[in-house]
């Protein structure tokens, strides 16, 4: 019950879809807060929107914000207000595609930064012609208000991974924090669905003047671009969709059918250090790595590291939730081994730390999280049922089970009803969608994204054959053959030819080399 971390994106629990790196990440996150509109960057015709420069911006990027109704069942009622971003096309008026929505997944997941990411990412031909428009969705960062249950959830280290005593204790944390989120946000909390959230896509819409939009969406934000073409299907120009939720949503069978594929990652990740033992030192086998991975959790339970104030800081469950990132992007082996290996050989803490701090995931996004997934799907009501299932998994997943199923605790006792059947996913009318997907994807599993596909008929789904990380465009390095996909799609709406539930196929990147 705490936190998890990752370069890319979410649909296992609790890892938050961040675009690019999160260093990044963490400097957009506050670039569009406030700031008075600039004249020459009026509302544009059609819109409803006013377009300011983004104060704290580092990059010419516009801020704005819309008020959008709580309940969309009562348009006039109480009001909330979501914080847009957006990088204007720059191609001549007649080359222009219309606004091109982003988000990143979770959910909880800030978008104010991706448009920048993306006008970085894509060729430069391609996204000149787009309007790249990111946003915080409901409940989330800059948009009003953000949901924050118990700012301090956080603070301090939490119980080993497995622990009996822990089941006692973390049931009265997840009482007390739902007991602080209703008290604080039960007004907003029944409002924190997906369905509401398409809403919120689609009011985005019509403030911009426009009859269709383009979406790009990853993980978590692939259920909502499913969710918003069921909804608003005459209103979808082009939708890519990476990494794919199944179309049911995320639900707590998934959460536990997730953790074999994670664990398999985590293995990977694991023989991947044990290759390179003249760098780490940790190991020439895959045992032996991961028998140095739990000395350095029995370590840390008898000597957590300290902060500057001499409290504890980091404990087994920060490193178990820090190393359980490598199963979303390959990228991340490297610091995540030399941040282990500086610990065990040199006690280099602030190595740990650095991790620790720089991929932690923030109690906003966590009660975000959540908050929608809590609500989308039922989930058991007995925390008898959680602890169990816990135990089970980690019987064949030992080192992914615990950070999985504890990172999901508050649904047993979340207070908003939840709907008798997930939405039927798939619409008439709908026009060609791009898929992206890993065979080897643990968030979002494959079998998960063939079911999306089926549902989504007009869709064509490119495979990354071995491909592991959560997110297949804009890795590092790139895929060019994933990104080629991406961008005669955006610029042209071609789809692959293939009409069967692979259209294409795409060799997975290499491991990474070693490095300290």
């Amino acid at each position: 019950m705490r936190r998890f971390v990752t370069a890319r994106q979410s649909g296992w629990p609790g890892f938050s879809t961040v675009f690019a790196s999160l260093a990044v990440l963490a400097a957009g996150l506050s670039a569009c807060s406030g700031g008075p509109p600039s004249a020459a960057l009026a509302a544009r015709p059609g819109s409803s929107l006013s377009w300011h420069n983004c104060p704290k911006s580092k990059v010419t990027m516009q801020c704005a914000t819309l008020t959008v109704p709580l309940d969309y069942a009562h348009p006039h009622g109480r009001a909330i207000t979501l914080a847009l971003s957006e990088m204007p096309a720059t191609a001549p008026a007649g080359q222009r595609l219309g606004p091109l929505l982003v988000n990143p997944g979770g959910p909880g997941g800030s978008g104010l930064d991706l448009p920048r990411q993306l006008r970085a990412d894509l060729p430069a031909a391609v996204a000149a012609r787009y309007d790249i428009i990111g946003f915080d969705p409901r409940g989330v960062g800059e948009s009003v208000p953000a949901l924050h249950c118990d700012p301090s959830f956080f603070a301090g280290v939490q119980p080993p991974y497995p622990a009996v005593s822990r089941t006692a204790g973390q049931m009265r944390a997840a009482r007390t924090y739902v007991a602080g989120c209703e008290r604080r946000f039960g007004w907003l909390l029944p409002h924190l669905t997906t369905a509401d959230n398409a809403r919120d896509l689609e009011a985005i819409r019509a403030a911009l003047g426009v009859p269709k939009i383009n979406f790009y969406g990853a993980s978590w934000g692939t259920y909502l671009g499913e969710v918003y073409a069921t909804m608003f299907p005459g209103h979808v120009r082009r939708m890519v969709l990476d990494s794919v939720v199944d179309p049911t949503g995320w639900s707590y069978k998934d959460g536990l059918l997730q953790a074999p594929a994670a664990q398999r990652r985590m293995v990977a990740f694991f023989t991947w250090i044990a290759q390179h033992d003249a760098v780490y030192r940790l190991g020439r086998t895959t045992a032996q790595v991961t028998a140095q991975y739990e000395a350095a959790l029995r370590a840390l339970t008898a000597h957590p590291v300290l902060g500057k104030s001499g409290q504890p800081l980091i404990g087994p469950d920060e490193l178990a939730e820090t190393i359980v990132s490598s199963i979303y992007s390959t990228s991340l082996w490297p610091p995540l081994a030399s941040g282990l290996a500086g610990y065990l050989h040199d006690h280099q803490t602030a190595a740990l730390v650095f991790l620790d701090r720089n991929l932690a995931l923030n109690e906003n996004e966590f009660a975000v999280f959540n908050a929608v997934t809590c609500a989308d799907a039922a989930s058991p009501r007995s925390w008898a049922r959680w602890d169990a299932d816990a135990r089970r998994i980690a019987r064949t997943s030992p080192l992914v089970a615990y950070p999985g199923v504890w990172y999901s605790p508050l649904c047993p006792f979340w207070p908003v009803r939840v709907p008798a059947k997930p939405m039927t996913i798939g619409a008439p009318g709908l026009p060609g969608i791009l898929m992206l997907q890993g065979t080897l994807d643990a968030p979002t599993p494959y079998a998960g994204a063939l079911r999306a596909r089926q549902a989504l008929p007009t869709a064509r789904m490119v495979v990354v054959t071995g491909g592991g990380d959560h997110g297949q465009a804009f890795t590092s390095p790139p895929n060019t053959c994933v990104n080629g996909y991406l961008a005669r799609y955006l610029a042209t709406g071609a789809l692959p030819a293939g009409t069967g539930p692979v259209a294409a196929t795409c060799p997975a990147l290499p491991p990474p080399p070693a490095s300290l």
